[in-house]
């Protein structure tokens, strides 16, 4: 009995103190660790909303008619596990109500590939493993992690640069709160020609012109969520039009729309995805570790509040039986 109290204080001590290490350890490497953007991804989400494009059949623009903005993640794991970044393949298509059932990039109103790689923790663009076009930014189809109410810069692919988009509160999706982030971009080149007949951009007398691309969009608004920088919902309100070179006026509208915004399933996706890795985070950088810190502070007070009564019980002993020595000698 007596070995077993003795030693009873002693588990107890090294008990409280691995688990206040633990705790230190989930909070300080192993959470920190697990927060990095994945690279086994492969995701697709949609959006849709009423507005114009044109018609290539017809030579002229098309009004009220539905739009869908398509766009597909595939992670590129080799090329992750051999540069250490997230490598992320995207695929964005534009249908219309005639090209969406033919279920082909190919012969949608638009479609482009990009080849996306940023740094598995700060989430910036690295400029390597076959990256197409460069980036820049903060931001593009996620954010960093722990997202700050601040302004970050987000890349726009159509437009070729960042956007800064500032915080402008919070909102719900599906009951899952996040950060709402806006702004807007005026009309500018994006830098593209496309060769039309000259007659499509007022100039009549020349039968092929280079075109200039313009864009604008007219609101941008996204709701991410905080821990993760998951990109909840989306609204855009995208115009991509032409100009006749040097003119100050659109000649062509090849496509707009006042409102898209992510679809049900989407949404329906991404807060999904969202929760359990908020969750997951959570767990490993505040809920576990608190627990542990608590425990553990539990355990070692009561080890060293053993250990202390124990020698104060053996110091009692000791007087006693020395007092007891004495008196018999006497």
């Amino acid at each position: 009995m007596r070995r077993t109290a003795s030693v009873l204080p002693l588990i107890l001590l090294g008990l409280g103190v691995f688990t206040l290490v633990f705790g230190q350890l989930l909070d300080r490497y192993v959470e920190p660790r697990v927060k990095r953007t994945p690279v086994d991804v492969e995701t697709s989400s949609v959006l849709t909303g009423t507005g114009s494009y044109f018609d290539t059949g017809a030579l002229e623009t098309v009004h009220g008619k539905q739009i869908t903005i398509t766009r597909r993640v595939v992670g590129d794991v080799a090329a992750a596990e051999r540069s250490g970044h997230a490598v992320w393949n995207v695929s964005t298509q534009i249908d219309t109500p005639t090209t969406l059932p033919l279920r082909d990039p190919r012969r949608s109103l638009q479609w482009t590939t990009e080849r996306w790689v940023t740094d598995r923790r700060t989430n910036l663009p690295v400029h390597c493993c076959g990256e197409q076009p460069s980036f820049g930014g903060e931001a593009y189809l996620k954010f960093p992690f722990d997202v700050q109410k601040r302004t970050y810069q987000w890349w726009d692919g159509v437009l070729g640069a960042a956007v800064p988009l500032k915080f402008s509160g919070t909102e719900k999706v599906l009951g899952h709160e996040g950060y709402r982030f806006t702004g807007a971009v005026g009309p500018r080149r994006t830098g593209v020609t496309r060769d039309v007949p000259g007659s499509l951009v007022g100039r009549p007398k020349q039968r092929q012109v280079a075109a200039e691309e313009w864009y604008a969009n007219a609101r941008i608004e996204l709701v991410v969520e905080q821990r993760t920088g998951r990109i909840m919902n989306a609204r855009i309100a995208p115009e991509i039009t032409l100009r006749a070179p040097g003119a100050r006026s659109d000649a062509v509208t090849l496509l707009a729309s006042d409102r898209m915004e992510f679809t049900d399933a989407t949404r329906r996706a991404q807060v999904a995805q969202t929760s359990r890795d908020s969750r997951r985070l959570e767990a490993l950088g505040e809920t576990a570790p608190t627990l542990a810190t608590a425990a553990g502070g539990v355990l070692t007070a009561a080890g060293l509040t053993f250990l202390v009564r124990g020698r104060r019980r053996r110091a009692v002993v000791e007087d006693s039986q020395r007092a007891d020595s004495t008196h018999t000698g006497d």
